[in-house]
């Protein structure tokens, strides 16, 4: 059995279909490159390629932003021996140290970074007004960035939207950013120098080890393969859940780099990228393991870290807030529905009947708890015919 019938004959259907999907896709294009991180999914991606390739011409190659973990560089020459494979190492167009100096510090997430970046770059004064008055305050500032301010778009799940991150807009509003913000470092450091060098060989074809359910940018897209007018890019891993690519590294024998087998990670990336949620603690797990890096990185995003903990800090009083405060009601309504109540005749005015609560009303009239409730506390005239009140009110 070679190692696509080992592939197809899995018993996982995620991964049957990648596997069938892969090869179908790698022989149709002549000249791929497929962009190798280090990573757990780029492993897998790594793996699945190499199994299911038959004659397409294949570059690997890594992305050296000039923050990266010396465990990282390690493991891609692991994976060269693994798989006889070379793995092209290209320089950024930009590092993410003189992109982070020229254009801006990462924060919480690409879009959000991107989002303040326009807004930033329009002299946006952080008012919490209507979509028409802003977009007539701030006519050069692109529209779509008002929109994300406001929560304009409609619907509430989706990423174009800044109540996405709770409290977000909020904080923003009582702690303006004091350093400029921005989402270029990926684009420089990663990005461009991939679309650059797809473009410079003739490259028909761009593999990279993305999953939609990792959510964020990735969930917009609707497909694994999208068709481009100078190349296409094509994403095997795109529908594997995370239960199946553990599958398949517990199947094929995959042995990820030393940030996941020694370290505890469970993705990485740019050394203390602001991107991921768990940066601060892989950083210090990093000052154990890579004193070196993790000093760089606290030198290159500092600012970034130190708002992020600002931000966080922030949105847990508020969402305490809001718990004490629902605790409250609910106590306050509790309370309401031990309290005696009478039942008026609406002609006479006179007390008809006297009950220790309403939910006793409810049992013996028939008329809904809430419907009295409401009459009660003036937002209804009547319920069932009757007016209601506390049974210690004039």
């Amino acid at each position: 059995m070679d190692k696509y019938d080992e592939l197809v004959q899995c018993g996982n259907f995620a991964i049957v279909d990648a596997a069938m999907k892969c090869r179908d896709v790698l022989s149709s294009h002549k000249l791929a490159v497929v962009s190798v991180s280090g990573g757990a999914d780029s492993d897998v991606m790594v793996d699945l390629v190499t199994r299911t390739n038959q004659a397409t011409e294949i570059i690997f190659t890594n992305f050296d932003t000039g923050i990266e973990y010396d465990a990282t560089k390690d493991h891609l020459r692991y994976l060269e021996d693994r798989y006889g494979i070379e793995i092209r190492r290209i320089r950024a167009i930009k590092t993410i140290p003189v992109c982070c100096k020229e254009y801006g510090l990462p924060f919480l997430s690409k879009m959000v970074s991107h989002q303040i970046e326009i807004l930033q770059h329009g002299n946006f004064r952080w008012e919490d007004e209507q979509y028409t008055k802003l977009t007539n305050m701030y006519p050069n500032i692109p529209k779509s960035a008002i929109k994300w301010w406001t929560n304009t778009y409609g619907d509430r799940s989706t990423i174009y939207r800044i109540d996405r991150n709770p409290y977000l807009k909020e904080f923003i509003m009582e702690h303006p950013p004091e350093f400029p913000i921005s989402d270029k470092c990926c684009v420089y450091a990663k990005k461009e120098p991939s679309k650059k060098f797809l473009l410079n060989i003739g490259a028909d074809l761009c593999v990279i080890g993305v999953r939609k359910s990792e959510g964020g940018i990735r969930s917009t897209v609707d497909s694994c393969f999208s068709h481009g007018d100078k190349y296409d890019i094509y994403r095997p891993l795109f529908w594997m859940e995370k239960q199946d690519r553990q599958e398949y590294e517990e199947m094929f024998g995959i042995v990820h780099s030393e940030c996941y087998r020694s370290w505890g990670f469970v993705r990485t990336g740019c050394v203390g990228c602001p991107f991921d949620r768990d940066c601060e603690s892989q950083l210090a797990i990093a000052e154990s393991n890579e004193p070196r890096m993790a000093k760089a990185a606290n030198k290159v995003f500092g600012k970034s870290y130190e708002y992020t903990r600002m931000f966080r800090e922030f949105r847990a009083k508020r969402l305490l807030e809001d718990e004490e405060r629902a605790l409250k009601t609910a106590k306050s309504r509790s309370d309401s529905l031990k309290k005696s109540i009478e039942m008026i005749d609406r002609k006479t005015g006179e007390v008809i009947k006297r009950y220790a609560s309403q939910i006793d009303a409810e049992a013996d009239t028939g008329i809904a708890q809430s419907s009295i409730s409401s009459c009660i506390h003036g937002k209804r005239p009547s319920a069932g015919g009757y007016y209601w009140r506390f049974s210690d009110e004039a």
